[in-house]
């Protein structure tokens, strides 16, 4: 029976937990993804979601809190300035979770867990998208523009003639 066990133990007692989920937020705050196991990500994102939220409103107050979690002023600080201003509009679901797969050593399922607003392939292609829907329609204007060129190599014809008899004029006009 699982009666009253909300968060996963991971093993471990609790000042190891708490420090171990502490220097993965870090981690996870400085380089904005990192790769764990999974049950160890699942913990990390209750862990970090909080925090995160928290620091949306930078007041004294909400510094504190933050650092007695964490307990690293450089994380603090680099959470309230950079990742808050990115996630400012956001109402939730700062993180991501990513499958990557088995560990060789020991077949742990392993995970990659990243910050959302900090991945530029997955925001980048949002934008892309609707580029490509502006592209579909120049495809088709490029389509019919195809034609247009094909008319224009016979004047291009043309007009290497009316060089030669300009020539021929200037020729006959010198005579």
């Amino acid at each position: 029976m699982r009666h009253g066990k909300k968060f996963n133990h991971l093993s471990r007692q609790t000042g190891h937990r708490k420090s171990m989920l502490a220097n993965m937020a870090c981690s996870l705050i400085e380089h904005k993804r990192i790769n764990t196991t999974v049950a160890k990500a699942k913990a990390l994102k209750q862990f970090v979601e909080p925090l995160i939220t928290k620091s949306k409103e930078d007041t004294t107050h909400n510094r504190r809190i933050v650092f007695t979690y964490l307990r690293n002023k450089y994380g603090v600080t680099e959470l309230f300035r950079e990742v808050a201003a990115k996630v400012g509009d956001r109402p939730g679901g700062y993180t991501r979770i990513i499958k990557m797969g088995n560990r060789l050593g020991d077949n742990a399922d392993m995970a990659m867990i990243e910050l959302v607003d900090f991945n530029e392939l997955y925001n980048g292609g949002k934008k892309e998208e609707k580029k490509s829907k502006s592209r579909r329609g120049g495809k088709a204007k490029k389509a019919e523009s195809t034609p247009a060129p094909e008319a224009t190599p016979a004047p291009e014809a043309k007009a290497p003639e009316a060089p030669e008899t300009s020539s021929e004029e200037t020729t006959d006009s010198a005579e």
